[in-house]
């Protein structure tokens, strides 16, 4: 199939995208990677009257440390850029390691960060990492900016709190404490397919060698990333590492697909989440 007929900007200024992002009389949508939306298009899913391109745009595709020790990541910046960035291997390797499994190189080479996290797939690896690493949205419209924290910028699926008007302008990762542990771990039928069930761990080790806290989010087990709570205050209290995987386990609720039942993705991610802390905390020093 073909997508229905649009009108296509492609301005190399932020302030013309705003501008047109701003035009309420027609359904405006960005294009940046097209992985998504261009595919949605062609399907007839989405139908936008027209299409801003923002690949001119130059002051959307940083990758940089802020003063206060922030990553900040632009609106245009490709996946396979940002991993790549040795700022980004050096001060978040949960990033690093998340993002190796976005799709194939073809994908990554044509996708953005703030496409993934806009466009909000919940079996999607960027959105359960902007979670567990405490990110924030900084959102643009021509009437001004506005930041989301990420655990209220995931609604439910395929929506993010973006109101009429506006775009994901950066997102913001904060430092991540030192001496952390991290890993990534996920389920899928294939390299680079979907992923079944996802899972995003960091451990944290007190001065008595125990663990001080502990970050669990998943993808894929629901309608947004999945923080298990029970399951890091159960950690940080002494549990093993296998009964936080049980108390995952029993509190997501994900949905069965020809890909998985139900049943299989509830037993993964409590299979995975025991796994992705025991590698995390062997990171953070642990034994």
């Amino acid at each position: 199939m073909k997508p229905a007929p649009f009108a296509y900007h492609a301005p190399d200024q932020l302030d013309e995208v705003l501008a047109l992002l701003g035009d309420h009389a027609h359904e405006v949508r960005l294009l940046a990677g097209g992985q998504s939306l261009v595919p949605m298009m062609n399907f007839r899913l989405a139908a936008p009257e027209v299409l801003v391109d923002i690949r001119r745009v130059d002051a959307l595709r940083h990758v940089r440390r802020e003063g206060d020790g922030t990553l900040a990541i632009g609106a245009g910046v490709r996946q396979s850029a940002l991993l790549r960035e040795p700022v980004v291997k050096a001060g978040w390797p949960l990033l690093t390691e998340g993002a190796r499994h976005i799709g194939h190189p073809q994908v990554r080479s044509r996708g953005t960060v703030c496409g993934s996290l806009a466009h909000h797939d919940p079996t999607a690896e960027l959105p359960a990492l902007a979670v567990a690493l405490d990110a924030r949205m900084m959102l643009a419209a021509a009437s001004g900016t506005r930041e989301v924290p990420a655990r209220e910028f995931f609604v439910s699926y395929y929506t993010a709190a973006l109101e009429p008007g506006e775009m994901l302008l950066e997102v913001r990762f904060p430092p991540c404490p030192a001496g952390a542990g991290w890993c990534f771990k996920e389920v899928a039928r294939r390299r680079g397919d979907f992923a079944l069930v996802g899972v995003a761990a960091l451990v944290e080790a007190g001065d008595d060698g125990s663990v001080s806290s502990a970050r669990i989010v998943l993808c894929g087990v629901g309608e947004r990333p999945f923080r298990a709570l029970d399951a890091e205050e159960a950690v940080a209290a002494g549990a093993s590492f296998e009964e936080a995987g049980r108390l995952v386990a029993d509190a997501v609720r994900p949905v069965g697909s020809i890909h998985a039942s139900a049943e299989y993705r509830r037993e993964c991610a409590g299979v995975l989440a025991a796994r992705a802390l025991s590698e995390a905390w062997g990171r953070a020093g642990g034994s």
